[in-house]
């Protein structure tokens, strides 16, 4: 039996029971053109799509004029599909333990494995590079602030790379997107939930664990971002223009989501 309850304080959050389950969901609008909103109800109801983010979020993206019912009713038609892809994204996570920073762990870089290996070296001081499939990563002495000291060494790689290689490929990217004026700014910032974002005024914010995906999951989330300069919300106008600049852009942003556990993980 499927339930449907609202929190009406916060407007557009509610939740659905599915068996022994209380699924929260969110409802997001969008704004559509006045010619679209003379359509049919059962072309709105064909609007009203599901997603579930890798994280176990629940999002119902519908057009600003669809009435609660009409989700509601989407809502429970695929309520046994939201219920799979959140078993999916709970069994995934169960693998995915916060990491210990010692040998032998697991790193990304670029779509590729690579294996931590922490070693001792008086002689040096901290350092870290990557050599023969190895993330190697050199300390002056091991001590009760080890874990500490490498996290640190690793995630400032992890930054000073994702720099680098964003701005390399945000200006292989530009001269696809005639829309854009200049150079955007941008900056690398750590986010829980996000590939990235962009502000009103067309600066972007990219997350530095992308730099663990593949190239093409980089450019993904670049040319998403910059189509947000011309097209500031998810309307028709903006799917079509990262269409135009990444035909295969669904493909790519699923492999993304499929890793996006282990990528965020640290």
């Amino acid at each position: 039996m499927t339930a449907i309850h609202s929190n009406e304080r916060d407007s557009e959050e509610y939740s659905f029971v599915y068996g022994d389950d209380a699924i929260a969901y969110e409802v997001i609008r969008k704004k559509r053109p006045l010619v679209e909103k003379q359509e049919s109800a059962t072309t709105n109801k064909r609007k009203i799509t599901l997603r579930v983010s890798p994280s176990g979020e629940v999002q119902v993206i519908a057009p600003d004029d669809a009435t609660n019912e009409a989700i509601h009713e989407a809502v429970i038609k695929r309520a046994k599909w939201i219920w799979d892809a959140l078993v999916a994204c709970r069994s995934q996570q169960e693998f995915v333990k916060p990491k210990d920073y010692v040998s032998g762990e697991m790193q990304f870089y670029l779509g590729k494995r690579y294996v931590l290996k922490v070693v001792e070296d008086y002689a040096t001081g901290p350092k870290i590079k990557m050599t023969r499939g190895k993330l190697l990563v050199t300390l002056s002495q091991f001590d009760e602030h080890k874990t500490a000291r490498v996290k640190a060494l690793v995630t400032h790689w992890y930054q000073a790379n994702a720099e680098r290689v964003f701005q390399e490929r945000l200006m292989q990217l530009l001269p696809e997107t005639q829309w854009v004026k200049g150079v955007p700014f941008f900056r690398v910032l750590p986010m829980q939930k996000q590939w990235g974002s962009c502000s009103a005024r067309g600066s972007l914010l990219l997350n530095p664990h992308l730099i663990k995906a593949p190239k093409d999951c980089i450019d993904y989330v670049i040319l998403h971002e910059l189509c947000h300069i011309a097209e500031h919300n998810h309307s028709e106008r903006f799917w079509r223009l990262l269409t135009q600049v990444m035909p295969n852009w669904k493909e790519v942003k699923n492999r993304l989501d499929s890793m996006a556990e282990l990528y965020l993980n640290e």
